[in-house]
């Protein structure tokens, strides 16, 4: 694998970043908890709105980088490398 340099380095490390930040959202799931909201460490709503901003985030920093295919749906995951 090659390192990219300058802006597409930039580039490749902001998405790395939020793939990374988006797993953990995808993985911490608050609407889950057994407890009632004095038990949530998370606002559900709040959880789903970071999610939907990471995914808006990775699309547009695809699209920068020429990796996305015009129209996707936002709630369509990216494609495996």
């Amino acid at each position: 694998m090659t390192n990219p340099t300058g802006e597409n380095g930039f580039l490749h490390n902001l998405e790395a970043d939020v793939e990374g930040e988006l797993t953990m959202a995808e993985s911490s799931h608050p609407d889950e908890s057994t407890g009632g909201p004095a038990d949530w460490l998370v606002d559900p709503a709040e959880a789903e709105r970071d999610e939907v901003s990471l995914r808006g985030l990775l699309g547009a920093v695809e699209a920068l980088e020429g990796d996305s295919p015009p129209n996707r749906s936002v709630d369509e995951p990216p494609e495996a490398p």
